[in-house]
């Protein structure tokens, strides 16, 4: 006997119920399966792309743990960004405040009707979003998603809303997890990683690198005559010096590299696919860009100048972590002795 027309109906609404709830599930293990801040900024785009059927997306996040500014930096697929336009919005700005009260996505001019105005959000709005979607987690916005048009034409439907907003729910909860694995992990005077992460880290890639034959250096530095600026100046000037080194050394080095403050006013870094060549050339770009930034101190510019040592794997010889470490580190110390504000390769 044939379904009624009804139970037809009825029975397709819970088929599509039933398919979204197993997309959201599958979304919910991807988001949570990184916990690399970037690699799950993509994730979180191309899932949105994807699920929203849209070919432009954004999300306004923040750069680091001490921001105050959510902004797009390169976080957007699709949308065409021109060159001194300001894309962030403040932390404190009336759309977060906005979002914070209410977990409703809305197009901009919904958003323009509740604000009042566009004040503070002009380069957002010359994006031209169709919808804009909260990311909360634990109660605090911690991004905010910008969809292009649909593919298909017209506005967003509302369960089409509340669709998305369930996937903004997984990727707060996933950003939130990212940040807090970036607090454990980081060291909060240099923004560098820890060195127990380094080290951890550095196991990883010694495994991958005896699997696939890519090179693999180290590079140990140390600050020379550190004492001298604690003793002279205090305590306070020589935080400002190692903040000073450490963004000279996170500027020098590519996304792929880990730099890491291993302890004291000695830092480290971990160059993938790096032999011991070029491991030298990005050791001396570090030496030369320390030598060549004065670091400013109660209106006096101190000269601050660094000694490093640079180490190649070598699988016959590493069989642990600490074997490549100390080797770098005889290095450096060679650097040391040799007169300081040098680079010194291994062997």
């Amino acid at each position: 006997m044939p379904e009624s027309p009804e139970i037809e109906a009825l029975r397709a609404e819970y088929e599509k119920q039933v398919y979204d709830l197993k997309q959201l599930l599958e979304v919910s293990k991807s988001l949570n399966s990184t916990l690399d801040y970037h690699n799950l900024i993509d994730a979180i785009l191309f899932t949105i792309m994807g699920q929203m059927r849209v070919l432009k997306a954004g999300l306004l996040a923040k750069k680091g743990l001490d921001a105050t500014q959510f902004s797009l930096h390169r976080n957007y697929k699709g949308f065409e960004l021109s060159h001194g336009v300001d894309y962030s919005v403040a932390e404190d700005h009336p759309l977060v405040k906005l979002f914070a009260r209410s977990s409703r996505c809305c197009t901009v001019e919904e958003a323009l009707a509740r604000l009042g105005g566009e004040r503070g959000i002009e380069g957002l709005i010359s994006l031209g979003p169709s919808l804009l979607v909260p990311l909360k987690a634990k109660g605090v916005v911690n991004g905010i998603i910008l969809l292009g048009d649909r593919i298909e034409s017209g506005p967003f439907a509302e369960e089409e809303r509340d669709y998305v907003l369930t996937i903004a729910a997984f990727a707060a909860i996933a950003i939130d997890n990212a940040f807090l694995f970036e607090m454990t992990t980081t060291d909060m005077m240099t923004k560098l990683k820890m060195k127990h992460y380094f080290y951890t880290m550095l196991l990883e890639r010694m495994g991958q690198a005896a699997s696939s034959g890519e090179p693999l250096s180290v590079v140990m530095m140390d600050i020379d005559f550190f004492k001298r600026f604690n003793d002279c100046y205090g305590h306070s000037c020589g935080d400002a010096v190692l903040r000073q080194v450490a963004k000279v050394v996170q500027e020098s080095v590519r996304s792929i590299d880990l730099a890491a403050r291993y302890g004291g006013e000695e830092f480290c870094l971990l160059l993938p696919g790096t032999g011991l060549a070029e491991a030298m050339a990005v050791a001396e770009r570090v030496r030369a860009g320390v030598a060549g930034t004065a670091t400013e101190y109660e209106g006096r510019c101190l000269s601050v100048t660094i000694s490093l040592g640079v180490a190649e794997y070598d699988p016959a010889r590493d069989l642990s972590g600490k074997s490549l470490i100390d080797r770098a580190d005889r290095a450096l110390y060679y650097a040391k002795q040799g007169g300081r504000d040098r680079s010194c390769a291994a062997d």
